[in-house]
């Protein structure tokens, strides 16, 4: 059995491998842990060989809620199966996720909407675009966002934290200078800890 799973989310039109690097960077300060970064259920809609969790074809603030909610059934798909090969279904106090823009957009949406308490949550250069009702109350949620952002700007992730705050979740915002719309060092550097310090605490919950 895995002491402790990472799944990595990555973001419209890419590949689970392109997270490879922040796998490797993580995995120095979780080294007794598990990643798993699997490819979005969907083929990219723009004549690429890539995947999508959701098309973002003319999408808007309007409709967004309701592509994110229709993308719900392939994403807990995808999950499910991960943590049953990882032998932690019922474990999930050892199960974090990591996403990165449309990514950390599933990912938050999977807390948000209270289908998954995993031990954590970090979401790199997201939004909250999950319809109501939201239900996040207990979830641990590290929002990490770069001040200039172009493609998402980090405003989303200020909404994002007073909107989940608001719901009960325990949430945190870091928002980086001069970082764009990637996932920096530094950034890396407040997941890893962040991570490693909920996993150790759940752990010695565990033996009292």
């Amino acid at each position: 059995m895995t002491d402790s799973l990472v799944i990595l989310l990555h973001g419209v039109g890419a590949r689970g491998t392109d997270l490879d690097p922040l796998r490797d960077a993580l995995r120095a300060h979780l080294p007794n842990t598990q990643f798993v970064a699997p490819d979005a259920p969907d083929p990219f809609d723009r004549g690429k060989p890539l995947r999508q969790w959701f098309s973002t074809t003319g999408v808007t603030v309007v409709n967004r809620p309701q592509r994110v909610a229709a993308a719900r059934a392939g994403f807990d798909a995808i999950i499910n199966d991960i943590v049953d090969v990882q032998g932690l279904k019922n474990r999930l106090d050892r199960v974090a996720f990591v996403g990165f823009s449309q990514g950390a957009i599933m990912a938050l949406d999977a807390a948000a909407s209270g289908r998954w308490r995993v031990a954590a949550t970090v979401a790199f250069a997201g939004r909250l675009a999950s319809p109501p009702p939201l239900s996040p109350a207990g979830a641990r949620i590290l929002l990490v966002h770069g001040a200039a952002d172009t493609v998402i700007p980090a405003a989303e992730s200020e909404e994002a934290f007073s909107r989940l705050h608001a719901a009960g979740a325990d949430v945190s915002f870091e928002t980086l200078p001069d970082v764009g719309h990637f996932v920096s060092p530094d950034g890396i550097a407040l997941a890893g800890a962040y991570l490693a310090r909920i996993f150790k605490a759940n752990t010695a919950a565990m033996q009292v």
